[in-house]
């Protein structure tokens, strides 16, 4: 599914988001501002990432991407690579079933395992935020 946002000349703005997630825009506020506060040098970024993928937005520290946030119609997806250490982790952690599956069913690829995860309401952000919190220490 692709973002909500294709037309490469005209970059999301916070009004566009907001219409785009209507009432999940503050479940993206929400991650955004515990990722950032949890790692106050972070750089946010839109980025344009083909006409098969539209807009997607990333919040990184010098190295690596610690989470995707990728606007669809009414809902995001929030996005993850996990290396093998912050892998184990959060198997044995009290996060999601479903989530842990999500993890052992991903592809291994040499940056780790990459996951999406549905944010449709605000029922998983507590799980997110522990993810946030592993992929920001490992």
């Amino acid at each position: 599914m692709k973002s909500f946002f294709t037309d490469k000349t005209k970059q999301p703005t916070e009004t566009d988001l907001k219409k785009a997630l209507n009432k999940n825009f503050d479940a993206w506020i929400t991650l955004a501002e515990f990722t950032k506060k949890s790692y106050p040098r972070a750089t946010e970024e839109w980025k344009f990432s083909g006409e098969k993928y539209g807009w997607n937005f990333g919040i990184r520290d010098k190295k690596r991407t610690l989470i995707y946030l990728l606007p669809r119609d009414g809902f995001f997806k929030a996005a993850f690579v996990f290396g093998p250490k912050a892998t184990g982790i959060i198997l044995k952690s009290d996060i999601s079933d479903d989530i842990k599956g999500e993890l052992r069913a991903a592809k291994v690829y040499a940056e780790g395992r990459g996951i999406r995860i549905e944010v449709k309401n605000k029922t998983i952000l507590n799980d997110l935020k522990t993810l946030i919190t592993i992929k920001i220490g490992n």
